[in-house]
């Protein structure tokens, strides 16, 4: 009841169409004064105007301590474009340090796809039209009142509506940002009893908080985004004193929320700790561009310029595998030349999403005799306790969402691209590339970690093709599964088309 609350509305939804558009905005300058300004400053003047510092975010909690650090440090502004925001623990926690933030003069903007939004139209329409926030949905279905409707709309605006905003992306006070795999939600942060995911952020402090400011706007200002003053449900003040009282209760009261503090602090000490700790390297920021009535798909090239930087070796970590043939020719040209890429990807025991691994399943051989050095994540990785889930959590399994690789020590890549055909052609995407050594290494250990017996399954195969799976204790002759129910879905998920995945 108190969720139903804090999240529903109660009258007919829809998107109005006597609201005209929004004009244009644009981010705040830099942030002059405040800890990520100075942590900028100094960056900028031991390396360079075009640099940055930078640190993976590889575990759970760095992923939502960091995120937090950033907010509450906010002196100027805070714009946050996710794909999911889930009504979960983390997700309410960060909701009401934005509030916070916007409570004491910080500018915020929020983009959201509008995928799992339906049923908070009210708590949308109360955050927009209070002061300093500004709440803009990506591609949103325009009748919002039930599940009947937005299907319906669907059905006769398949291809329009099939398009989401798979990008993520924190910039604060136009000095630091997080980038990367992490959706807004439990799963994504060690903290759903079920299963959680094993992701992977970058935290940027300078120059390339410029470049994330680009990617928001274009997407803030583009046809694909509606302001949240366009919904017919009308802000109502007694509703959110309501809303924010019980998300107070909640995040106060979360038991989840344990090893995070509940109230904003001062983070003066952290940064300090971090300063010597970042990584100088010079970015590239590449995205999907939402244009007028399509998405400019440029991702899919950006990726495979990426790879080809390397000469000696690549390593990849991506959670979602459907290549095509030219992936598979691209793999057995990089193994002709002499570069040795290695994979890690799930396994069909770690997965979340069965139909993914259904259309990968038909190609693993191809891509074992193309060279690849195989590994497929475990659902009980030995990381499970110390990096994935947080306490006091324990899932029950866990899976791969990241989306990152590293070329020849060298180069770095973290991103929302998976290696599938939703990523490749309907969704949008984002990644930063980066040119940094220390970087590099820092990211192949976390790889080559994960790409162990104890954390993966190796995938082999013999003279007579048959493949097999070794962990460290053990090898099987078939794709480990959680259940058998997995390998019966496994199956039937197969007459599925596999571009939707």
């Amino acid at each position: 009841p108190m969720l139903l609350l804090l999240l529903a509305g109660c009258s007919p939804a829809a998107i109005r169409d006597d609201v005209p558009s929004s004009p244009p905005s644009y981010a705040q300058p830099p942030a002059t004064e405040g800890l990520l300004a100075s942590m900028a400053a100094a960056i900028e003047d031991e390396h360079g105007e075009d640099y940055s510092g930078f640190r993976v975010l590889d575990s759970s909690f760095d992923g939502l301590y960091w995120r937090l650090a950033l907010i509450d440090s906010a002196t100027t502004s805070l714009d946050i474009q996710t794909y999911l925001w889930y009504p979960d623990a983390s997700g309410r926690l960060i909701l009401e340090r934005a509030i916070l933030a916007y409570q004491r003069g910080v500018k915020v903007r929020l983009i959201v796809d509008d995928l799992i939004l339906h049923g908070h139209d009210q708590l949308i329409a109360n955050l927009h039209a209070a002061p300093n926030i500004d709440f803009r949905i990506f591609n949103p279905w325009k009748n919002r009142s039930t599940l009947v409707d937005r299907a319906g709309e669907m059905l006769a605006k398949m291809e329009r509506l099939n398009t989401r905003m798979h990008d993520k992306l924190m910039i604060v006070d136009g000095r630091a940002v997080v980038v990367g795999g992490r959706n807004i939600g439990d799963h994504y942060f060690g903290l759903n009893k079920n299963y959680n995911f094993h992701d992977t952020d970058l935290l940027g402090i300078g120059h390339i908080a410029g470049q994330a400011n680009g990617m928001f706007d274009m997407f803030w200002n583009s046809e694909w985004v509606v302001s949240a003053g366009a919904l017919s449900t009308q802000p109502d003040r007694e509703i959110a004193r309501e809303q924010r009282r019980l998300l107070q209760q909640a995040v106060a009261s979360a038991p989840e929320l344990a090893s995070f503090t509940r109230e904003p602090r001062d983070w003066t000490e952290a940064f300090n700790e971090l300063a010597p700790q970042l990584r100088p390297g010079r970015s590239k920021l590449v995205y999907d561009e939402a244009a007028d009535d399509q998405i400019t798909q440029t991702m899919t090239s950006s990726m495979f310029n990426f790879f080809s930087l390397a000469k000696e070796e690549l390593l990849i970590q991506n959670a979602y595998v459907i290549p095509e043939d030219d992936a598979i020719e691209y793999l057995q040209a990089w193994q002709d030349a002499g570069v040795r890429v290695r994979l890690l990807t799930n396994s069909l025991a770690s997965h979340d999403v069965p139909a993914v691994n259904s259309h990968y399943e038909p190609w693993r051989d191809d891509i074992v005799r193309a060279g690849v050095d195989l590994w497929e994540f475990r659902a009980d990785p030995e990381i499970q306790s110390s990096v994935i889930d947080v306490a006091p959590v324990k899932a029950g399994f866990s899976g791969l969402h990241s989306k990152c690789a590293v070329a020849d020590r060298r180069y770095v890549f973290i991103g929302s691209m998976n290696m599938d055909p939703r990523s490749r052609g309907i969704n949008t995407e984002m990644g930063a590339m980066v040119d940094s050594p220390e970087l590099a290494e820092d990211l192949a250990r976390i790889i080559e970690r994960n790409m162990n017996g104890k954390n993966a399954w190796h995938v082999q195969i013999d003279d007579a093709g048959k493949l097999s799976w070794h962990s460290d204790t053990e090898v099987l002759d078939k794709q480990p599964a959680r259940d058998s129910m997995q390998r019966v879905m496994n199956v039937i998920m197969k007459v599925g088309p596999k571009d939707q995945y």
